[in-house]
């Protein structure tokens, strides 16, 4: 991509942080490793600010990490169009500004590749849908649909170059995991124990979950940031777990820790034995962190999200016997029982790192999706 080249990436805050979290790693992505001028519309950058140190959720245009950053009021509100970018890509279909649109078609030689990057998705449909261009019904403007996904054919996942080589280096690095645990205000985790992440929505079975923790034969260690799970957690503590105060029963320590960046997120990751996780963002970073990974699939009308659950839980143990996560995974999302599925994944832990492991070095081998982005509309151009 020549480095005149300028994009434009726009994306709404549905819920939570994960549809600004994939725009902004993308943004950086394509700003770092591709030499796109990127710049990107998000409609909540204080969502954005609790991500990325340095934004400055009351400015409206500032630049971080080689990014032109700029709030805008969603698709609906008045926007002041100026020149689009060479690509433009409409994260998770937001919707682009009626003044955009028309100053994309105005825009002729070549007209700009638009872009529709959905959500990730390990179902086998995407890949008849990948890349499928869809004319706009008034204006001169195709839209192409791109899927994230989990094979060659479809456009694979997020992945900085340096990615593994910064998880392994931070592993042997003893003083920068003192460091991590140092900035989440706990002391580092007994060796000897389990060492868990949880991020996690409202709906899953977390009191039966550390009920069965609390009860197990291993000790568990669960490092929780502020604002998971706070009234199941402060419920069954009685109160008593807050930052700075690990709060125990039986053979469970809970650790309340600050809401932190995507970077040191990663970092936390990489530190666990099993990491539970939600969403989007959060779910693909667990699986470059090459641990044994339990996803809480954002929830969706009629259970589609099982579907989706179901899909990549066959892909994940299609090279070999992860049944046993399977089953927690399951059970996580409502089906099944944790107690029990639990039991099975602390007893095949060893067995399912090395999984997760292989997992990670077989995703590596795919096109990224920055990579895979830029290619497409090069393609296009």
């Amino acid at each position: 991509m020549p480095s005149s080249s300028h994009w434009d990436i726009f994306c709404s805050v549905v819920d939570n942080f994960g549809d600004a979290g994939i725009a902004w790693r993308l943004a950086r992505i394509l700003a770092s490793e591709h030499d796109v001028r990127a710049r990107i519309y998000v409609d909540s950058l204080a969502t954005l600010a609790r991500l990325v140190p340095g934004i400055d959720a009351a400015r409206e245009r500032q630049r971080i990490d080689g990014v032109e950053l700029c709030a805008w009021g969603g698709p609906a509100a008045p926007f002041a169009a100026g020149d689009p970018g060479a690509v433009v890509i409409e994260a998770f279909g937001c919707g682009l500004p009626q003044s955009y649109l028309a100053a994309m078609a105005a825009h002729s030689k070549p007209p700009p590749v638009w872009i529709n990057l959905e959500y990730l998705s390990a179902e086998a449909w995407i890949e008849d849908c990948h890349g499928l261009a869809s004319r706009h019904p008034s204006l001169p403007l195709t839209r192409y649909f791109f899927f994230p996904g989990f094979t060659p054919a479809s456009g694979g996942l997020l992945r900085e170059r340096d990615l593994f080589a910064g998880r392994d280096a931070f592993r042997a690095d003893a003083v920068a995991r003192a460091d991590l645990w140092r900035a989440l205000e706990v002391s580092a985790p007994d060796p000897e124990a389990t060492l868990v992440s949880l991020f996690c929505y409202s709906d899953a079975p977390l009191l039966k979950l550390l009920d069965a923790w609390s009860g197990g034969e291993t000790r568990v260690v669960c490092i929780v940031p502020e604002g998971v799970a706070g009234s199941v957690l402060g419920h069954w503590s009685g109160g008593a777990l807050a930052r700075g105060h690990p709060y125990a029963r039986g053979r469970l320590t809970l650790a309340r820790v600050p809401f932190v960046s995507q970077d040191d997120y990663d970092r936390l990751l990489w530190s666990c034995d099993i990491n539970f996780v939600r969403g989007e963002d959060s779910f693909v970073r667990a699986q470059w962190a090459a641990r044994p990974l339990i996803w809480n699939a954002y929830p969706q009308a009629e259970d589609a999200h099982r579907l989706k659950l179901d899909a990549f839980l066959d892909r994940y143990q299609s090279n070999g016997d992860a049944s046993a996560l399977a089953a927690l995974a399951r059970a996580w999302n409502g089906s099944g029982d944790v107690a029990a599925a639990w039991r099975a994944v602390s007893r095949s832990c060893p067995s399912l790192k090395a999984h997760a492991h292989a997992w990670a070095q077989s995703l590596a081998r795919m096109t990224d999706l920055g990579t895979s982005l830029v290619k497409f509309c090069l393609s296009k151009l």
